[in-house]
């Protein structure tokens, strides 16, 4: 009878093949597939912040807020992953097929490159149809102030702050994206998906693709007086949401974080226990023992 779950170490080497076979696509699909992933999480926060705005706003319901909108989120990864695209934050898994050098660092860092490109424009274009599609007026332009205002607080974090929610962000997504490598069924996959997302929403992390829309959006919902005054942000916050700052505030740090988080946490410490040089003859035979 065919297994229904991969064990841990038999998705370590799933990781590895895995990195092979997204190494080795043309530049172009990487790019494409970029976009869809983009798309996809940015269609995710979104929809989180629809479902929650006015609970955001309010801090007595501020966590119920947060975590309607992890619940909602996980979508975008389930789409990914299922679906089909290619995330940055995910392909940080790549990190064990270089450890087990089956896969070349030039070659990671290029998958890398087109998959963050393609997110960048993914997550960009929903931003600009969602503002100017005038859904931000939803709420009598609160939806439209709580973006504003959600952008504003990712650009205020400092960078060492930024650094390290980034960090813990991408430790759960990894974590997403290697449970669902272990399902071989598509509930297996989404189960295996929202209960980390659901934890990294709801503790308030920070995700560099995410962040891709949440901050364009707020920096374009911005030229609306109406969704600014709902926003009840100061003039200074105001003039500080700006591109300059959301590359250099917030998407770079916390690019760095996602970086670390999941080729550190997830991808070498799985690589070190399961697929190190001298740790299969080990767990052979240690599985011969208990066998035995």
């Amino acid at each position: 009878m065919e297994k229904k779950i991969l064990i841990p170490k038999e998705i370590a080497e799933f990781a590895v093949e895995t990195g092979i076979k997204k190494t080795s696509s043309k530049a172009l699909d990487l790019f494409i597939l970029g976009i869809l992933a983009g798309s996809f999480i940015a269609f995710a926060s979104a929809g989180s912040n629809s479902a929650a705005f006015n609970l955001l706003s309010k801090p007595e319901t501020y966590g119920i807020g947060k975590a309607l909108s992890g619940a909602l989120f996980g979508t975008g990864l389930m789409l990914v992953i299922i679906a089909g695209g290619e995330l940055f934050t995910g392909n940080m898994l790549i990190i064990v097929g270089v450890l087990d050098r089956k896969i070349k660092i030039s070659k990671m860092l290029r998958n890398w490159t087109y998959v963050y490109l393609g997110n960048f424009l993914g997550a960009l274009l929903v931003a600009f149809m969602i503002v100017y599609s005038g859904l931000l007026n939803s709420g009598s332009n609160l939806l439209g102030g709580v973006t504003i205002k959600i952008a504003s607080s990712k650009i205020g974090l400092t960078f060492s702050q930024a650094i390290i929610l980034g960090m813990m962000c991408n430790f759960l997504v990894c974590l997403a994206v290697w449970m669902s490598y272990a399902a071989k069924d598509v509930s297996g996959k989404i189960l295996s998906i929202f209960f980390p997302i659901w934890l990294f929403v709801t503790s308030g992390f920070e995700h560099s693709i995410a962040n891709m829309y949440y901050i364009p959006a707020g920096i374009l919902a911005k030229s609306n007086e109406n969704w600014v005054q709902a926003s009840h942000l100061s003039l200074d916050k105001i003039s500080s949401l700006n591109w300059g700052n959301f590359f250099i505030k917030n998407l770079l740090p916390v690019t760095i974080g996602n970086i670390i988080g999941g080729t550190v946490f997830v991808g070498l410490a799985y690589w070190s226990v399961y697929l190190k040089k001298g740790k299969t003859a080990e767990i052979n035979c240690e599985n011969n023992n208990i066998k035995g």
